[in-house]
């Protein structure tokens, strides 16, 4: 028997309990895992809060994250004691995941621990901060260098905008985070942005073009978010695109696009395949400063896991949050 975050949805209505199962629980997969630490996402509060229906087989152990090491495996790849984590791939919501002390998945979505990082690093990290690793290689494949200008960082104070602003400032960028809660500027002048801004400049109905100002952009708001940051971006700049805190909608213009020959991309951390999954997790493990990642993490039991689920949806949350599950 192994103790889970599990996700009905029944007669008795929707709802999330940890509770205790046993291996007949688990789904199909070749690599059986004793997870260590699982995190708490965006998506993993909606999953636990039922807010959107990102769940789509019950029940479920939730959890789109974990990492740990291999107990059995039945592919060549891994063994017995090898360290593995793991992101994405419907875990957690079409396939039970990592809010759990015990998973099985399929060999192709794991990846190998990188060597530098523990596995309670790889869940501080998480799916959060693998998201923000995939923007930080997509304004590089752009072309962008620290030269190049300002990054604006929206949600800085969550879990994809904290990490992002500690890898750029790192790689030498000058960092504007742009955050609702302005009492954070402390913490984030911390992880190293330079210049904060209050997300109601942003979050509004805006103008087709604004001021040229950001050479880049990291968002996981969405929406007027967005488009503002889309309309104040410089000549030939780059916006990553990779949430929606605000909305799914995106109420902007053209005008970015054709009179300032912007590029918008879109980035998926579900589905990336493993060569991109490995690069970014590798260049976390050279590029990311693990005492800025301490600052930015805290580490509960996987009873207090339906409450974080609450409070990330909420706001609530400053930077990572970090399961243990065995706690």
């Amino acid at each position: 028997m192994f103790n889970a975050l599990v996700i009905h949805k029944d007669d008795a209505g929707y709802r999330a309990a940890v509770q205790s199962v046993d291996d007949s629980s688990l789904p199909e997969g070749e690599v059986t895992v004793q997870v260590q630490y699982s995190t708490i996402n965006y998506k993993d509060g909606l999953a636990i809060t039922g807010k959107s229906p990102v769940v789509r087989k019950f029940p479920l152990h939730a959890g789109i994250d974990f990492a740990g090491t291999v107990l059995d495996s039945t592919d060549a790849r891994y063994k017995s004691g090898d360290a593995v984590l793991l992101n994405g791939w419907g875990v957690g919501e079409s396939h039970s995941g990592g809010l759990a002390q015990k998973a099985r998945v399929k060999a192709d979505w794991l990846v190998p621990l990188p060597e530098g990082l523990s596995t309670k690093d790889a869940m501080a990290i998480g799916t959060a901060g693998y998201t923000a690793m995939l923007c930080v290689l997509a304004l590089e494949h752009h072309g962008l260098t620290p030269d190049s200008g300002e990054v604006l960082v929206t949600g800085a104070n969550g879990g994809v905008g904290s990490v992002a602003i500690a890898v750029l400032s790192h790689l030498g960028f000058k960092v504007v985070a742009s955050t609702g809660r302005p009492d954070e500027a402390e913490f984030l002048k911390g992880l190293g942005a330079t210049e904060i801004i209050h997300r109601d400049t942003l979050s509004a109905p805006g103008k087709p073009l604004a001021k040229e100002r950001w050479a880049g952009v990291v968002d996981a708001v969405g929406s007027h978010t967005l488009a503002n940051a889309c309309a104040g971006t410089k000549t030939g700049g780059a916006v990553t695109a990779c949430g929606l805190a605000q909305g799914m909608d995106f109420p902007g213009s053209v005008a970015p696009f054709i009179l300032r020959g912007i590029t918008l991309y879109g980035i998926d951390s579900v589905m990336a395949p493993f060569a991109k999954r490995s690069a970014a997790w590798g260049r976390l493990a050279s590029d990311l400063d693990l005492k800025k990642l301490a600052a930015l993490t805290q580490v509960i039991p996987l009873g207090q896991a339906i409450q974080a689920g609450h409070d990330i949806l909420a706001g609530r949350i400053r930077g990572r949050v970090v399961v243990d599950v065995n706690a």
